[in-house]
């Protein structure tokens, strides 16, 4: 199932700052979930996620998503939202850390040339 998974990190001296990563729903095998699941408090919710990556910095394998990650764990909405996300931190001046949607779908008004490229 395709989902955006997004977490908001309060920095010291800068506020809140956003993470987007786009990808999918994973469904593990019974047993290593299981094992999995065990290592945390097994009455949270659980989702396996794996983001779309792109090669480069964050998103250049799974495990660059993990370590630039603020947390195990954020908000996952259905569907891929995360240009949504990045013109809403626009409008309010948050931020974006992170994120994996590829540049053509992100909406840059004109007025953001006044400001550089």
């Amino acid at each position: 199932m395709p989902v955006t998974m997004v977490r908001i990190n309060i920095i010291k001296r800068i506020g809140p700052v956003i993470q987007i990563a786009e990808g999918h729903t994973v469904d593990l095998p019974a047993k290593i979930h299981q094992i999995l699941d065990e290592r945390t408090d097994p009455t949270w919710p659980t989702t396996w996620f794996a983001p779309r990556l792109t090669g480069e910095g964050a998103f250049r394998d799974v495990y660059s998503v993990m370590n630039n990650w603020g947390a195990n764990h954020g908000a996952i909405s259905y569907g891929h939202i995360g240009k949504d996300l990045i013109t809403l931190a626009s409008m309010l001046r948050i931020p974006v850390a992170m994120n994996n949607v590829p540049e053509e779908q992100i909406f840059r008004p004109k007025a953001w040339a006044s400001f550089g490229t």
